[in-house]
């Protein structure tokens, strides 16, 4: 029997039952983030 590997550890975070979803949820948030600036930038400049 093999051991389990500690990536397999629940994150903790509500609402997100793998390490890989807050990973998705914070690169897709970061994305929109650098997109929103980029588009008030370009639009109040």
């Amino acid at each position: 029997m093999r051991p389990k590997p500690d990536d397999d550890d629940p994150p903790g975070v509500p609402g997100f039952r793998t390490w890989r979803g807050v990973y998705v949820f914070v690169f897709v948030a970061f994305a929109v983030v650098v997109a929103a600036l980029a588009l008030f930038a370009h639009v109040y400049a």
